[in-house]
């Protein structure tokens, strides 16, 4: 018998990088485990769905984040500063000349030092001299700015930003949908690993008993021709022929008890149980697996109802949306912007009570315009880019559907197939079983040899075996169906 290590390897491979063991055990030894019951702890344990939802959690918070730019923002921003020197209106004490109002003249003029001699206005240097100046000393005009506290709070409304706020809440939106989706197909795909692995086992289980069986006609065999031996109707060759099937046929059931624990711990695995967690499963110890009745593979296929079930196709649709939304926001670099602002600031010294310390501020509200001019070619140029990348996502979208139609119809002829295979080998299963019937009468009557009785044993184990993989394949093929045709439940 042919072990498929392979498969085994594959198990314990998508185990290790799906799965999650849990430090304490999640199942008492000796526990029999339902496929249902073995579905719930691999949804439950693993750790790629419990990052999925916690990556859902976190596109709903950018959700709510994006809704919150259509509101008002108030923000507070403030300091201190220190400087070393004061502020002086002046460089020295000040003497500013004062006017006086004329009667003759019916305005106001200078009084000017007048030469008693002449009653002319007197000069120095080149000056007239002011009979009377208002005196403004230095230090009357300077002002201590050592310590500057100030502040203030703003509040901002946007108006119109070009279409900006309402694509990101789009895109935010679906990447919500997108982080679902992900979660969904993960499941899914956490669910079709359960399966194999819990059919893997089932199967090997099967091929156990049978290897016994196997073993045990060759040891009756074995026996029997000792016997013949001593009775002279035999020969020493024959004994060494069935000894050295008997040994083969050993060697192939130690085999397979090594797989069926292989297989064991990779179901535990991905169940996210311990790998050393004794447990037997419901299905390992039936008399007969019976095929599923969900298999019907001559029904008509809806594609479009494919390609709305399908998580994976709804993660490419909702990526183009998401970048139709990008285009969108590249397309708002181009546009106008208009916001309302109202802020109240302050400081301390002021300057609305002549820098005095203590704090004092005011009230203003405003508009914001912003109109992009020209940046030569650098938001258009962004915007095209958008475009061409939401182009390569719709092809990319279209492609997977193609290759979603070859994937159902691949795995619709492979279940068909499977159930004809099972359909041939359980009539190949009678005949072995009464040719081995056949043979072992007419060894016993001595019309047949050894070569004949274990040729018909290599035939019943044969049979048995491809009997054992067809019933197990319909298992297999109908869950991959059910998962590429996107109902696949969970």
């Amino acid at each position: 018998m042919k072990l498929r290590f392979t498969v085994i390897s594959a198990i314990l491979s998508a185990a290790l990088t799906l799965a999650a063991q849990n430090p304490q055990p999640v199942v008492a030894d000796g526990s029999t485990l339902t496929l249902a019951q073995c579905r719930e702890l691999a949804l439950s344990n693993n750790k790629n769905l419990r990052r999925g939802a916690q990556e859902v959690k976190a596109a709903g918070y950018q959700k709510d984040e994006a809704f919150a730019a259509y509101l008002p923002s108030i923000d507070f921003a403030g300091g201190y500063m220190y400087n070393q020197k004061q502020l002086s209106m002046f460089d020295s004490d000040q003497m500013l000349p004062v006017k006086t109002f004329s009667l003759e003249k019916q305005g106001y003029e200078f009084n000017l030092v007048k030469n008693p001699m002449t009653g002319e206005p007197l000069q120095v240097n080149g000056q007239y001299i002011p009979e009377q100046v208002a005196y403004l000393p230095k230090e009357a005009l300077t002002y201590d700015i050592h310590n500057v506290f100030f502040g203030a709070v703003t509040l901002t409304q946007p108006i119109f930003m070009g279409g900006k706020i309402v694509a990101m809440n789009k895109i935010t939106g679906y990447a919500e949908e997108l982080a679902k989706s992900k979660l969904n197909n993960a499941s899914r795909d956490v669910i079709y690993a359960v399966d194999a692995a819990y059919w893997q086992v089932v199967s090997l289980k099967a091929k156990q008993e049978l290897a016994e069986s196997y073993v045990n006609l060759l040891d009756t065999l074995s026996h029997n021709v000792s016997l013949m031996i001593e009775q002279g109707v035999a020969t020493r060759s024959d004994q060494l022929t069935v000894d050295v099937k008997l040994n083969s046929a050993r060697v192939d059931l130690t085999k397979v008890n090594n797989g069926l624990v292989l297989s064991r711990m990779a179901l535990a695995q991905v169940c996210g149980m311990p790998i050393n967690t004794q447990f037997t499963l419901a299905d390992e110890n039936a008399a007969d697996i019976t095929a599923p009745e969900s298999v019907q593979t001559d029904a008509p296929i809806d594609m479009q109802e494919v390609y709305d079930r399908r998580y994976d196709l709804r993660a490419l649709e909702l990526g183009v949306k998401i970048y139709e939304q990008k285009a969108k926001v590249a397309r708002s670099d181009m546009m106008p912007n208009l916001a309302l602002v109202g802020a109240y600031s302050f400081s301390n010294p002021n300057l609305f009570d002549g820098f005095k310390k203590r704090f004092n501020g005011q009230f203003s509200v405003g508009a914001m315009l912003t109109i992009p001019i020209w940046h030569w070619g650098g938001n258009y140029n962004k915007y095209r880019s958008a475009k061409a990348q939401t182009e390569a996502m719709r092809m990319e979208l279209a492609n997977a559907r193609e290759l979603i139609d070859l994937q159902v119809r691949q795995a619709s002829f492979k279940a068909d197939e499977a159930v004809k295979t099972r359909r041939m080998t359980e009539v190949n299963l009678a005949k072995a079983d009464e040719n081995l019937r056949c043979a072992d009468l007419g060894f016993r009557d001595g019309v047949m040899t050894v070569d004949n009785v274990m040729e018909a044993q290599t035939a019943w184990l044969k049979a048995h075996s491809e009997n054992i993989d067809a019933r197990i394949d319909v298992y297999l093929c109908d869950v991959y169906l059910s998962k590429v045709l996107g109902t696949l439940n969970y």
